[in-house]
């Protein structure tokens, strides 16, 4: 049961000392400056004793946030390698702003200033932190308090899923006209870098990321039947990627002349590690007079031209890798006009006899 006594100090301060007795559990106490915080407190603790959740109340007072980074950090980070730097570098920042607390003290009020001064702060590039990296920085935070929660019963809940997430723009939808396409694979072709032409051509035909591209082995590439298959994605599902047209006579070229001592198809000065192209990519989009323009916009550009090429959200997802539709629907305006255009050849088809209509005669 509890009981609540009432307390003065030598110069007149009352507090509320509250302290809870239940059977098969250790004495808990805790003071107060008014009796209804006391109360409270009381009657939570004595439930959670019955309730079966004080040992995780108890664990929650007993642990440090940073005894559980440094947890998470060896137990979970490495098997999530793909990540692991991003995650690592949220780690630190979360430790530098919480570590020092009790993971009971660490509440959503508390989270939602920390994401506060994130969006107010600057990158180490010394521009404005984008919303959709504090959203990263808050998944890191989350999934470290889920882990406490269902993995090792060290908190009753997780405080990051009751703060809202910034909203993150709709993303870029940058990609090469027809005109800047000619002009950078022209610029490609003419490169000192004998990889970059394939590598582009690669990204424009099938989509895929620089990474997956760059990773690229021999024995991922079926020439024969025309298809790579990409076992390590962002997404962590492999999946397979059609290889047709000129993407395919390139790397059929290659493969005639490959080296002996790597089976990476875009080896560099090391045949174990994949060549950087960034210096010979950079130097073909000023030759081209490309601006504002990413390789990673190569995607966004095999995207969307297969929306207006007729293809659905559904199938430039299953080319992408996406698992659900929601990165995708920014093309879905590119596939509307594909759409139109359905529409008007079928109208001008199915309406051709129909000169001029009197509406009013008709109705008449």
């Amino acid at each position: 049961m509890a009981t609540i006594e009432t307390r003065k100090s030598s110069d007149g301060t009352v507090t509320y000392r509250a302290k809870v007795r239940l059977r098969g559990f250790p004495v808990e106490c805790a003071s107060f400056k008014r009796k209804t915080d006391a109360v409270q407190w009381a009657r939570g603790t004595e439930a959670s004793m019955q309730e079966g959740r004080y040992s995780q109340t108890s664990e929650a007072k007993r642990h440090t946030f940073s005894e559980l980074a440094q947890r998470y950090e060896q137990e979970v980070v490495p098997l999530r390698p793909k990540n692991a730097a991003n995650t690592l570098r949220h780690l630190r920042y979360w430790t530098g702003k919480l570590g020092h607390l009790l993971l009971s003290d660490v509440t959503p009020a508390l989270l939602v200033q920390c994401r506060n001064e994130l969006l107010a702060g600057t990158t180490s590039r010394n521009t404005k932190r984008s919303p959709a990296t504090v959203v990263r920085y808050l998944a890191t935070i989350s999934h470290v308090f889920t882990m406490a929660m269902k993995e090792w019963q060290w908190v009753n809940d997780n405080p990051a899923r009751k703060i809202s997430k910034p909203r993150q723009s709709r993303g870029r939808e940058r990609f090469l006209s027809d005109e800047e396409r000619v002009r950078l694979l022209d610029a490609c072709r003419h490169s000192t870098c004998r990889y970059l032409l394939p590598v582009v051509v690669l990204a424009i035909s099938t989509g895929m990321r620089r990474g997956e591209i760059m990773h690229l082995r021999w024995r991922d590439v079926d020439l024969v039947r025309g298809s790579i298959l990409l076992t390590e994605t962002k997404n962590g599902s492999s999946r397979s990627v059609p290889l047709v047209g000129p993407a395919l006579e390139l790397l059929n070229d290659m493969s005639k002349i490959r080296h002996l001592a790597s089976d990476l198809i875009f080896y560099g000065g090391i045949p174990s590690k994949p060549m950087d192209i960034e210096k010979h990519w950079k130097a073909a989009l000023e030759m081209a007079s490309i601006e504002d323009f990413r390789f990673h916009d190569l995607r966004h550009t095999a995207a969307s031209y297969l929306a207006m090429n007729g293809a659905t959200t559904m199938e430039i997802a299953a080319v992408l890798g996406h698992k659900t539709l929601q990165m995708v629907k920014r093309y879905s305006h590119l596939t509307d006009m594909h759409t139109a255009r359905v529409l008007t050849a079928m109208n001008a088809k199915v309406f051709a006899d129909l000169k001029c209509v009197d509406m009013s005669a008709s109705i008449g």
